[in-house]
């Protein structure tokens, strides 16, 4: 049996065991994290939009939302409510139980020397004088 067959046989396996659906309630889920409310943490599962409500991040006082993990890092979550027609989910942190874990994703050094950027910057600076006579 070839691999692709088989890793699409366990696939639907998978998503047969679920009622037909991707998820079921109760799972915890990797879930990216892609945005903040002063509500809660918005993330991503697959092709699924999650919200993880600030009371559902920890039992004791969120005070700075943000600092709960950066956008691109990874959180396990569970599954508290799925809404299939609509692909959102509702997501609990604090009841992932043993599982709590944020993986922080790689950073990349956004700088660069202003040597690199000098002919950026005069060519942006050329533009805008020239389209400034324009007018």
């Amino acid at each position: 049996m070839d691999f692709a067959f088989s890793l699409t046989k366990s696939l639907k396996k998978r998503y047969n065991s679920f009622g037909g659906k991707m998820f079921s309630k109760r799972q915890i889920v990797r879930c990216e994290v892609t945005g903040y409310a002063s509500y809660g943490v918005f993330v991503k599962v697959k092709d699924y939009i999650g919200l993880i409500h600030i009371s559902e991040i920890s039992d004791k006082f969120v005070q700075d939302i943000y600092s709960f993990a950066s956008i691109g890092d990874f959180v396990d979550a569970l599954i508290l409510e799925i809404d299939e027609e609509n692909k959102q989910l509702k997501l609990s942190y604090k009841q992932a139980e043993n599982k709590k874990k944020i993986i922080v994703r790689d950073l990349e050094i956004g700088f660069k020397t202003l040597e690199d950027e000098m002919p950026f910057f005069l060519k942006r600076a050329l533009r805008n004088i020239k389209d400034d006579n324009d007018d």
